[in-house]
């Protein structure tokens, strides 16, 4: 039995050839970007690219991401979706761990990328998208526009089978080097029909809005490949800005917004919110990190939108647990396994912990990766006895309902008692001055580890460390409050907008630095 991803493209464009498909200022109809991306399949193979090579891209939100795509997969070729923040060294480590025999680069990108691709001796093939105003595809590369221009739209798609690897995403290496996770075409098949039609219960009328990148697995699976299988229309944002944010939710009409918890205080925080009419919304999705309580409480009563918060991994293609709606979810969970797969919370020897007791959530089904692509070592560690071994430290209610209390290897142990970050956050997240917040631990001669919060202000409040850390000890445990404030004026972040805290814990010695520092 045959199964190509690039299917969900080519139903919706049968369908529907003349609907918006995706929008950036103009519109590229259904028909126009199949087509499109079938020239580009036909100019792929026409470089000496074959079904099973990888085809990495460095692309941000932008009509040629979604193009290069299902070209590639039309040929049979895998996705290997990279960054657009990554520097040279970093892009040709990606480039020779996976193999791919092509990069496809934003002009606006091209110096990190010539770097990453000079040095990656798999790379044959260097194609630049160039941008409107830009100087277009240099010497010893190929010109992105030039290819689709000379190749024909005609092409028959790969007969892929369902275990073929469809996308090769890297996780963000929080210990060693990033490990691709091979998502093959039923995964990832899977995880969209189950977010359009299980989850999110699409109509073909939605707008969704593509603020997440389209790199990351988030924004690729529940905005993109969803929305498009349901014949939707996705407006593309090429950078999360609160202002181009709110701007596309008014023009085009967005009345699902998918987005990781700090776009969502963005938008609350922004100066000239009350301008934007943003009564077109109507479900908010949160994944990528626990949104705050008091934040979803917030954005609730200011959007007149339900939030859903969501949980997943790249690993997980990406939703693994989902709450499904306003009557079905309960606040602060990640929610229930989806359609077609299992939870279990487990012991560190691999024993299912009682209903409400903390252990390692542990996941299978439709959404599991087929592996680390060439790492078979790591592959079994994380897949012991068929189960996928999340590293996120979880309790399971008498419901079945999923609450993440951290990740295992963010837990503190101070003075041998446990401290989940999580829920020192949590309380001081009500600090009505406190915008954002990170819990961390530092090393500590006699306790092994002592706690610091590095808070980030909203605008026009004011706060001491003094006041943050008394704030924290009368709502929490004395073992659990944090006896140092670390001030910065935003934290840190990946391109997703989950708070670095590998950085943190790095940059924020017993100096304080990087802030301003009370303790």
């Amino acid at each position: 039995m045959s199964l190509n991803l690039a299917m969900i493209l080519e139903e919706s464009a049968k369908a529907r050839p003349e609907k918006p498909a995706l929008t950036l200022g103009a519109e590229l109809t259904y028909a126009g970007l199949r087509d499109a991306a079938k020239r580009f399949a036909n100019a792929l193979a026409a470089l000496g690219v074959e079904r099973g090579d990888k085809v990495a891209l460095m692309v941000p939100n932008v009509p040629q991401f979604a193009v290069a795509y299902f070209g590639a997969l039309n040929l049979g070729a895998a996705v290997v979706p990279l960054n657009v923040l990554l520097r040279g060294p970093e892009i040709s480590y990606h480039l020779g761990d996976s193999d791919a025999v092509a990069l496809v680069a934003w002009e606006g990108f091209l110096e990190e990328a010539r770097k990453g691709f000079e040095d990656a001796e798999s790379c044959e093939n260097f194609i630049v998208v160039e941008q409107p105003d830009g100087e277009g595809a240099p010497e010893g590369t190929h010109s992105f526009d030039a290819l689709l221009a000379s190749s024909g739209a005609e092409y028959e798609m790969a007969q892929t089978m369902p275990e073929d690897t469809a996308v090769v995403i890297y996780t963000s290496g929080t210990t060693g080097r990033p490990k691709g996770a091979e998502l093959t075409h039923s995964n990832m098949l899977m995880n969209a029909l189950c977010n359009a039609d299980k989850l999110l219960e699409l109509y073909e009328e939605d707008v969704g809005i593509a603020v997440l990148p389209l790199f990351h697995i988030f924004g690729q699976t529940c905005v993109m490949n969803a929305f498009l299988y349901k014949g939707c229309t996705v407006a593309l944002v090429p950078r999360f800005e609160p202002k181009a944010a709110l701007e596309t939710i008014q023009s085009a009409g967005v009345t699902i917004f998918s987005g990781v918890p700090t776009m969502y205080q963005y938008m609350l925080r922004h100066p000239g919110l009350d301008q934007y009419d943003t009564s077109s919304l109507r479900i908010g999705v949160s994944g990528g990190a626990a949104i705050p309580v008091e934040v979803l409480k917030a954005v609730e009563e200011r959007f007149g939108m339900t939030i859903l918060e969501g949980y997943g991994l790249s690993e997980t293609s990406p939703t693994a647990c989902f709450n499904l709606s306003k009557e079905r979810r309960k606040v602060g969970s990640i929610g229930l396994p989806i359609w077609g797969t299992e939870a279990r919370v487990v012991d560190e020897d691999d024993n299912e912990v009682p209903r409400g007791e903390r252990g390692e959530l542990a996941l299978r089904g439709h959404n599991i990766m087929k592996g680390y692509y060439k790492k078979p070592e790591e592959t079994a560690e994380a897949m012991k006895n068929g189960w996928f071994h999340t590293g996120d430290i979880a309790i399971m209610d008498e419901e079945g309902f999923v609450f993440i209390v951290d990740r295992v290897k963010d837990l503190i142990i101070r003075g041998g008692y446990n401290v989940y970050p999580r829920e020192v956050e949590e309380t001081i997240y009500e600090h009505p001055a406190v915008a954002e917040v990170a819990v961390i631990g530092e090393p500590h001669e006699e306790l092994g580890e002592e706690i610091r919060a590095v808070v980030a202000l909203k605008e026009g409040q004011s706060a001491t460390g003094e006041e943050i850390i008394a704030f924290a000890r009368e709502r929490v445990a004395a073992y659990k409050y944090p006896r140092s404030v670390t001030f910065m004026d935003d934290l840190p972040k990946t391109a997703t907008g989950k708070i670095l805290k590998r950085e943190l814990a790095a940059g924020v010695g017993s100096t304080g630095e990087p802030g301003r520092v009370s303790s």
